[in-house]
């Protein structure tokens, strides 16, 4: 298995203080408020203990770091095998200040892949790129009142700098619609500065309290689309235009069946007139919110005195969107497709997708191997395929298999002497496992193999996107009256039912079973219902769950 230092519990530090430190023994708890040494590994949700050296002494035998690679199974504790995923898929580790994370390289990779296609999606809309500045005036988070509301919890603040205390108080960066106002202000003129489309990426801080990584981390990264329009129609029509790119994106390149729609006035986004979100379901059932695009209406306009000049020489406020997709994702797609074996990623997301790995026993098989295996490597490559040779000596073709494995490379490719012999390849999926996966005898001419593993690729991509629908549509009940709402959700189920129930109801269902209204689908059946709460006629179905 995977070489790794088996870590005891770091759960608590993407925990509430409180939750964490109901399982901590005093002792523990001492050593989480006063400096130690940092530990060598990362995340894992297995044991409280003392961090243990990288060789103890254990039943008599001494054992290295990295025997003990086993991940938690999904069936019996999904955030257990989902922190042992992130650790020994090496995504990410933990940072020094509790709930931060860093984002080791093929975590980041993952994220790049995610760049790269939504980059080209917003140029093709008529987006640049930019960049704000991180610190903000605690001062522009309060000219809009329900944004200071809605974040002030969540804030992290800034009173000293170069030693001295500020005349005022700096928010870092928990979002940048009032930095972007401010800058807007100073832009935009007249109707000919309009439409005023613009994206970043960068990082934001909110001080969470009970954190996840990739989910829900102090710091996290994202894109950021801001725009303004000289009509409302216009800017009602970017909003829906961008939960459409989140939504292929997510169908297409990340292989998750999400559902498209507007959020409830209790969930929408502080300061917006309407928010539009892409729900995804988890292995575990739970709903995530994976991209939101809201429309902004003239709320930060107006704070902000942000206007134009029409063509008929009159004064008014720009109508605003913002849209967004973060890391979070990332833990999405760990969540949706992975298993007991680690990741499994859809290929057209992976930073790998295709591992050859080279197999001899004898001295004077290896360069005959090696070199067929290169060939393989080279023509992928050429071709267009992420590709990578594993040579490396160090470790037996089988740790080899269960490494890559873990981290979710959608093919394998084994070449031995029989192979070489032949010209042939044997080829293995990640989504099928054993043997009913591996296909022998492929050959190893390169357009025969070329266009194989493209195919195979594809094929994945549609496995993967098929095997989620599947899974959501087993999950998602439909409900006729309040009991049956409760019934579905205290079984870990999607509530899909008629709702034109008031606010106050809508809180209601979360005290009561935890859940929330994900979003009002754009996909609405066609005749008129009855609301399951009320009674009262209801003209279109929401969906409840618990969510992260």
């Amino acid at each position: 298995m995977v070489a790794s230092l088996r870590l005891p519990s770091l759960a608590y530090l993407f925990t509430s203080p409180s939750a964490a430190l109901g399982r901590r023994s005093k002792a523990v708890f001492r050593r989480a408020h006063h400096p130690r040494p940092p530990p060598a590994a990362g995340f894992s949700a297995q044991s409280t203990a003392a961090v243990p050296p990288a060789t103890e002494e254990r039943g008599g035998k001494q054992k290295s770091r990295g025997e003990d690679r086993a991940v938690t199974p999904r069936s019996q504790d999904f955030n257990a095998w989902y922190l042992d995923v992130i650790e020994h898929a090496e995504l990410a580790d933990y940072g020094p200040v509790r709930g931060t994370m860093v984002i080791r390289p093929y975590g980041y990779a993952i994220w790049e892949a995610i760049q790269d296609y939504l980059n080209v999606k917003f140029k093709e809309t008529g987006h640049s790129n930019m960049y704000f500045p991180q610190l903000i005036p605690y001062s522009f988070i309060e000219k809009e009142a329900s944004h200071v509301e809605g974040f002030s919890p969540e804030l992290a603040l800034v009173t000293i700098g170069g030693g001295k205390e500020l005349e005022e108080k700096l928010v870092v960066r928990p979002t940048s619609e009032t930095i972007v106002n401010h800058m807007f202000t100073q832009w935009i003129h007249s109707h000919r500065d309009l439409p005023l489309m613009i994206n970043q990426w960068a990082n934001v801080t909110r001080w969470e309290m009970r954190t996840k990584p990739f989910i829900r981390t102090l710091e996290f990264l994202w894109q950021e689309g801001h725009t303004a329009h000289a009509t409302p129609e216009e800017a009602e029509k970017e909003a829906l235009q961008m939960i459409d790119v989140y939504t292929k994106f997510a169908y297409e390149q990340a292989a998750i069946p999400v559902i498209a729609g507007r959020k409830s006035n209790i969930e929408r986004f502080a300061g917006a007139d309407r928010t539009y979100t892409i729900e995804a379901m988890m292995g575990d059932r739970k709903a995530l919110q994976a991209g939101t695009s809201h429309n902004l209406g003239q709320n930060f306009s107006r704070a902000f005195g942000t206007q134009f000049t029409d063509e008929n020489g009159n004064r008014q406020h720009v109508w605003q969107t913002s849209w967004a997709i973060s890391t979070r994702f990332v833990g999405g797609i760990i969540m949706t497709h992975g298993d007991d074996a680690g990741l499994m990623l859809p290929p057209r997301l992976a930073p790998v997708q295709v591992i050859v790995i080279p197999i001899y026993k004898k001295a004077d098989e290896k360069s005959g191997v090696i070199s067929a295996a290169s060939s393989v490597k080279d023509a992928l490559q050429s071709a267009g395929v992420k590709v990578k040779l594993d040579d490396s000596e160090q470790r037996t073709p089988g740790w080899k298999f269960n490494f890559w494995e873990m981290k979710g490379v959608p093919l394998r490719i084994e070449i031995g002497p029989r192979d070489v012999a032949s010209g042939s390849v044997v080829v293995s999926r990640r989504d099928i496992p054993g043997k009913e996966g591996k296909v022998f005898g492929i050959s190893m001419e390169p357009a025969v193999l070329e266009a194989y593993v493209k195919d195979k690729l594809d094929e994945i991509q549609s496995s993967l996107l098929q095997r989620a629908k599947l899974f959501r549509d087993r999950n998602i009940l439909d409900v006729s009256s309040y009991d049956e709402l409760k019934e579905a959700i205290s079984q870990g189920k999607w509530a899909r039912g008629p709702w034109s129930a008031s606010d106050q109801d809508e809180l209601r269902v979360k005290e009561e079973t935890g859940a929330t209204i994900r979003c009002f689908p754009f996909d609405q059946p066609e005749d008129i219902k009855t609301c399951l709460m009320t009674g009262n006629p209801a003209s279109e179905v929401a969906i409840f769950a618990k969510s992260y």
